[in-house]
């Protein structure tokens, strides 16, 4: 039987025991840890690297959304909370599901045979490399966003920063393009420049350039001008 590394985050003991209860019937789910901060599950999620986490969005001091922020890797997320004010935010984040406390049995179900889905996809794909289907988490400011990595147009290199435009929105992750890049599918991701990386799927068109360049235009209209050297990579990768 396939198991999943659960860890369940609550400021609550009680309500970490009613997850850990409503996950009995379920023994794919194997719980590894749980934690009552921010800081302590960070520390158990750098060391669990767990498939899943249950986790509750408001708690003191720090909440699940700071949590995530400050991942460099996230995994599958259900949120959990008493207050179903939230619920719009989640679901305008594209989170795996999001719970109301208290649990409803027919509720965690439906719940787990989602999440048990997508865990399986993720099995299925490489190791190294995000599988496309996958969403990352990103605070900017006050916005908080779940982001399909197939959904984002280009990345743009700001120092130790990059800059994320997907749809008509952008936002900001303190990451080097260099790390995002080893992160993303070769195969859809393309360095351009030394500050770019574009998503194929978003090419509308390509033009030679001067030096024998390339100049490519994206859907959304951004116009992407391709090095020298990537160029000459750009038509090795597109031919037969």
């Amino acid at each position: 039987m396939k198991t999943f590394k659960t860890i369940i985050i609550d400021d609550e003991r009680l309500a970490r025991e009613e997850v850990k209860r409503a996950l009995k019937p379920h023994q794919e789910f194997h719980v590894v840890g749980e934690a009552s901060h921010v800081d302590e599950a960070i520390k158990l999620i750098e060391t669990e690297v767990p498939d899943i986490i249950f986790l509750d969005i408001h708690m003191p001091e720090k909440s699940g959304f700071d949590l995530l922020e400050e991942l460099g890797t996230v995994p599958e997320v259900v949120f959990t909370t008493a207050y179903d004010q939230y619920a719009v935010k989640a679901f305008e984040l594209n989170a795996l599901d999001y719970l109301v406390k208290p649990l409803r049995e027919e509720r965690f179900a439906k719940t787990i045979a989602k999440v048990k889905q997508e865990l399986l996809k993720k099995r299925e794909a490489s190791p190294d490399v995000l599988p496309m289907h996958r969403k990352i988490f990103i605070k900017d400011g006050e916005a908080c966003y779940f982001i399909p990595l197939s959904d984002i147009q280009y990345i743009e290199s700001l120092e130790n920063y990059a800059r994320l435009y997907f749809g008509e929105q952008k936002a900001m992750i303190k990451r080097s393009l260099n790390l995002l890049e080893e992160k993303l599918d070769p195969t859809v991701f393309f360095r351009a420049n030394r500050s770019q990386i574009i998503n194929i799927h978003y090419i509308q068109e390509i033009h030679p350039h001067f030096n024998n360049r390339l100049q490519i235009q994206l859907t959304s209209g951004e116009t992407i001008d391709v090095s020298s050297r990537q160029s000459v990579k750009f038509r090795n990768w597109n031919s037969l």
